[in-house]
């Protein structure tokens, strides 16, 4: 009876225009995702938005300038003044220079891995890349563990940033394909661009909806008097329930619709693809999504900020264009009234060799985790901060070394998640985060 049932429950979805199956492009369910969330744990609600420097970003042409290094080291730009006393920014940043009281910096990052994929789960998750038993993203367990009250997804990704020979970066691993975020491989800027999983059918009308609604609560009623002896067959039917409202919801419709901003704050965003999808970041946090997170450029392929050629013509791009949308966003959600209650991060997986090579292509640096540095900032931790230095050439930390579990349990501490909670995957438990000590500089 069951397997009779439910695809016919789902053909009835099908033809009002709503496909639920489709609602994710990784072909997981909103009705899985919302079937997920059971209970809420009452913990402050701290939203993220974080833009992905995906392929390694510089430190040393960002956040930590070496302006007495050999020109080898420290390039062709220069050390400048913010509105932080004391902190330095290059001065490919002016705009964010004048917003760096909104943020904090940590100089001395460090990591076990040098390699795309792995390094890419790690600044994610927490813990190593593991075939088995890989861990969770943070937003998969905030997904978890502060389950979703308003009609939209609970995790959003713009951009597929999945190497080919790991683990989706992010994802929810051992949680289980139901915390994974929905994933939007769109152009936000594009004319064109449009979330179709959230469109019902043209010729079907709200009120033939609802009459498929009441069909489908007929055929729920009749499936649960045969199946009573199923578990999961009552919160099948309540989430699914569920999962129709939010494909229907206005509120998650207007909220992929940039065309209700004003050209103006479109225009201070940046009209291209991270500028948009920052604008779009704010608009979905404002809607109720909890975790957003951006590809911070898409140039050659998913691996952007990878610069071991050409460092310099390509950062001359895409530098203004970091600069322009992160502080955007930062005095966006700070004239809306939401920076206390979103926390903002900026982050690679790694940073780049501190001496520039000699590329025939044209000189560039390689991957580096020795050393690196990440932004920090809203959300209610302490802001205008410098966490931790380096050495004279930002080859490794000089002092307060920050690993990448120390950085995901800072994140796990201001969203109030819990590090030791664990699921069971493949008969073992499997905690959250099984290592990382919280930064207490940055924490109130």
């Amino acid at each position: 009876m069951t397997s009779s049932i439910i695809p016919a429950r789902r053909q009835f979805f099908q033809a009002g225009g709503i496909a639920l199956g489709a609602l994710s492009p990784l072909g997981i369910s909103l009705d899985q995702i919302l079937s997920a969330e059971a209970t809420t744990t009452g913990s402050k609600q701290i939203n993220v938005i974080f833009m992905f420097l995906q392929g390694g970003a510089s430190q040393l042409d960002m956040y930590d300038m070496k302006p007495s290094a050999p020109s080898e080291i420290r390039g062709p730009y220069f050390e400048a003044a913010t509105n932080t006393p004391g902190m330095k920014l290059s001065d490919q940043l002016p705009m964010l220079s004048q917003h760096t009281d909104k943020f904090s910096l940590i100089r001395s990052m460090h990591t076990f891995t040098s390699k795309h994929g792995e390094g890419d789960v790690h600044i994610m998750c927490g813990t190593p890349v593991d075939k088995n038993l890989q861990g969770p993203g943070i937003g998969a367990v905030l997904s978890k563990q502060q389950p979703q009250v308003a009609p939209v997804p609970p995790f959003v990704h713009f951009g597929d940033m999945k190497h080919p020979a790991y683990t989706a970066p992010g994802f929810a691993g051992v949680l289980g394909r139901h915390y994974d975020p929905f994933v939007i491989k769109q152009d936000p800027n594009a004319a064109s661009f449009r979330v179709r999983e959230f469109d019902t059918a043209e010729d079907v009308d709200i009120g033939r909806l609802k009459g498929r609604k009441s069909l489908l609560n007929a055929l729920d009623q009749y499936q649960a008097q045969k199946e009573s002896q199923l578990g999961f067959a009552q919160e099948h039917d309540r989430f699914t329930e569920r999962a129709l409202s939010i494909s229907t919801s206005r509120k998650a419709k207007d909220a992929f619709n940039l065309s209700q901003e004003s050209d103006a704050l479109r225009d201070r965003y940046g009209r291209n693809r991270v500028g948009q999808g920052m604008l779009m970041a704010r608009r979905l946090i404002e809607a109720g999504v909890r975790f957003v997170t951006i590809q911070g450029y898409v140039d050659t392929g998913i691996y952007a900020w990878d610069h071991h050629w050409g460092i310099f013509p390509h950062l001359d791009i895409q530098l203004p264009i970091y600069d322009q949308s992160y502080s955007a966003l930062l005095e966006d959600l700070h004239q809306r009234g939401l920076l206390e209650s979103t926390l903002v991060i900026t982050a690679g997986e790694f940073g780049r060799t501190p001496r520039i090579n000699d590329n025939k292509r044209g000189p560039g640096r390689d991957h580096w985790g020795r050393c690196f540095s990440l932004t920090m900032g809203g959300g209610g931790v302490k802001t205008g901060a410098v966490v931790g230095s380096s050495d004279k050439y930002s080859s490794s930390p000089a002092d307060r070394p920050v690993s990448v579990p120390d950085f995901v349990a800072t994140v796990y501490e201001t969203l109030g998640l819990d590090p030791t909670a664990s699921t069971i995957s493949q008969g073992r438990p499997i905690k959250m985060l099984p290592e990382g000590t919280p930064v207490r500089e940055l924490l109130s």
